[in-house]
């Protein structure tokens, strides 16, 4: 099955469509990874950043879904390899024996590095990727956050969203600008143009705000216990804490004071409500964000994938062997989304 995991992956997709019609056009991209009750690292089972914060070797899983929700193809990788490296071996095995070659590539922004980006500004390929705002240049970012300027679809009002009314009306509605970034493929010779489309949403805005104080609340809580604060990563609920070890004299502090880092929560309200993406195509930015929207699918088929199925832990040892784990699960998941495609087609009111 390992051997010939690409030509079951081939011939699943062309038989798959007897039976199902496939939304090939937009191809959406994410990767997680899969741990082993092992402490030795062998083979393609290596420590790596586990998205389950586990201390265990793992693995890691590259997965295509057509907009239809239903798997395309998957690769597995070394656990210690960068994920942005896995999107354009499996994206050419696709066009290669697939024979796809007109797509828009939907990806996160830990997937969008500049060359995934470049690759998919070629031939009748394109790209949508979430941006960080965060992460812009100054004037890109200042410009997201500017609160003139803003646009509903099917208007050409221009809102200024620092005056919006919190009312349920506006809480339904998402305001959005777009900015043209120009640029050049020196490689290929050609014009690299990219989008940066930045919606607002107040709905969007409230729901930041209630999962930061549930963090916030937590933190609190966890203070209590001082053994147990350790940051593991940016997003963390534990980055709110504040650690102190002296006095406001400058002395050393015969104790460490806990407290809750009001600068962070300051800076991180300033965020709250946006979200941007960038893309190569020309279609208006609601077309654009309905695109993006459905990129949920794919983690709801990794949830499925770890939980009904019981993917992991996994008990294998040998590389080929781990393979055609996956590979199992891959058409168990293939099955499980066409049947439920089906049901609902069919008893859907």
């Amino acid at each position: 099955m390992a051997e010939n995991s690409d030509l079951i992956q081939a011939e699943l997709y062309k038989r798959s469509k007897k039976v199902i019609k496939r939304s090939t056009g937009v191809l959406f991209y994410d990767c997680t990874n899969f741990f082993f009750e092992i402490q030795e690292e062998a083979g393609i089972k290596k420590y790596g950043y586990s998205k389950e914060h586990r201390p265990n070797p793992i693995v890691q899983m590259g997965l295509f879904m057509d907009r239809s929700g239903i798997p395309l193809a998957f690769c597995i990788n070394p656990g210690n390899q960068n994920e942005t490296l896995s999107l354009k071996p499996l994206e050419q095995q696709i066009m290669r024996d697939f024979e796809l070659s007109k797509f828009v590539i939907c990806t996160d922004s830990a997937l969008s590095s500049d060359a995934n980006r470049r690759f998919n500004n070629y031939g009748e390929r394109s790209f949508i990727t979430t941006q960080s705002i965060k992460k812009l240049k100054a004037s890109l970012k200042n410009w997201c956050l500017d609160p003139t300027g803003w646009e509903l679809e099917g208007s050409k009002k221009k809102y200024d969203i620092s005056k919006l009314e919190d009312s349920e009306d506006n809480r339904n509605k998402i305001f959005y600008k777009q900015r043209l970034l120009e640029g050049w493929d020196e490689e290929r010779d050609i014009s690299f143009n990219q989008s940066l489309i930045v919606t607002y949403s107040l709905k969007y805005k409230h729901y930041q705000k209630n999962i930061r104080n549930k963090q916030i609340e937590r933190m609190i809580k966890l203070m209590e216990d001082p053994s147990k604060i350790e940051k593991h990563s940016s997003t963390d609920a534990k980055r709110f804490i504040k650690k102190t070890n002296i006095t406001k004299n400058g002395e050393v502090a015969e104790k460490t004071i806990y407290e809750i880092d009001q600068d962070i929560v300051a800076d991180e309200e300033k965020y709250d409500g946006f979200y941007a993406v960038c893309t190569n195509l020309d279609d208006d930015p609601p077309v654009i964000a309905d695109i993006n929207h459905d990129r949920w699918e794919i983690e709801e088929s990794f949830r499925i994938m770890k939980s009904k199925f019981e993917a992991r832990p996994v008990f294998l040892q040998r590389d080929d062997r781990i393979e055609a784990h996956f590979l199992t699960c891959f058409v168990s998941q293939m099955i499980y989304r066409i049947l439920e495609k089906q049901l609902k087609e069919k008893y859907s009111l």
